[in-house]
């Protein structure tokens, strides 16, 4: 199919979103809620652009809109940079004082928000924590509480999570590291989702390294694959002997 971005006409061979190719092609549309290893969501509505169908215009968000054939697209027009601006003010109001935020925000010319400040700590829009932990780990631990502005990202009621295993992926892909993942003792914390999950120790020098929990899930999905009572320096150590042992 023949598609036109920004003026240039480019062929596309497979199925694929105006996101993906503008990303193939250098061309750079703002994003937060997206992430290459999750599906398509278009929850922060940054990553708006102009398409050109049949004749009608529209805005649509890149990462959710597929490309068709004759399709016109425009990243950046005066309408769409007015519009970036103020929903990055909208989503800086909820945590004015997130570094990560400013940063990202400052390339489309945003530093401050004009909005009244409620200090929320989550940005709620971009779910990224939700997907991953239902997407990538299957096991749903958190997800949206509540409608409307009382809705929250959380564990049912707010309590300490029985499925959570504690792998830390809501931590790892927050884009303003809200969420932080804490080990103490023998148990490893998720304060903002208040969660706690036991650790497992190795069973060869009885360090903490893991949770039970994820330990667990491994030992279910890729059984008889290794030993996953050791932590990973044991491990490699365990390699070494048994490489020594080989006669050349």
């Amino acid at each position: 199919m023949k598609v036109t971005i920004d003026r240039r006409e480019v062929i596309v061979e497979k199925k694929e979103t105006i996101l993906a190719l503008a990303v193939k092609l250098n061309i750079e549309i703002p994003t937060l809620c997206h992430h290459h290893g999750l599906e398509a969501y278009g929850g922060c509505r940054l990553c708006i652009v102009e398409v050109e169908k049949n004749g009608r215009k529209k805005l649509d968000t890149a990462c959710t809109r597929y490309l068709e054939d004759g399709m016109i697209i425009t990243t950046s027009t005066e309408e769409i940079v007015e519009k970036r601006k103020l929903i990055a003010e909208l989503l800086l109001a909820r945590i004015p004082d997130s570094k990560e935020l400013k940063e990202k925000f400052q390339k489309i010319g945003v530093t401050k928000s004009r909005f009244e400040s409620d200090n929320y700590q989550c940005l709620l829009y971009c779910g990224k924590c939700i997907r991953v932990c239902k997407e990538k780990m299957g096991i749903e631990a958190i997800s949206f509480i509540g409608r409307g502005y009382k809705t929250r990202v959380g564990t049912p009621f707010f309590i300490d999570s029985e499925v959570c295993i504690g792998c830390g992926a809501c931590a790892e892909i927050c884009p303003i590291g809200t969420i932080k993942v804490k080990d103490e003792d023998s148990t490893r914390y998720i304060e903002y989702f208040n969660t706690s999950i036991e650790l497992k120790k190795c069973k060869e020098c009885g360090k903490f390294f893991s949770t039970k929990k994820i330990i667990e899930k491994l030992q279910k999905d890729y059984s008889n694959k290794t030993d996953f009572d050791l932590c990973e320096e044991c491990k490699k150590n365990e390699a070494m002997l048994k490489f020594r042992r080989v006669k050349i």
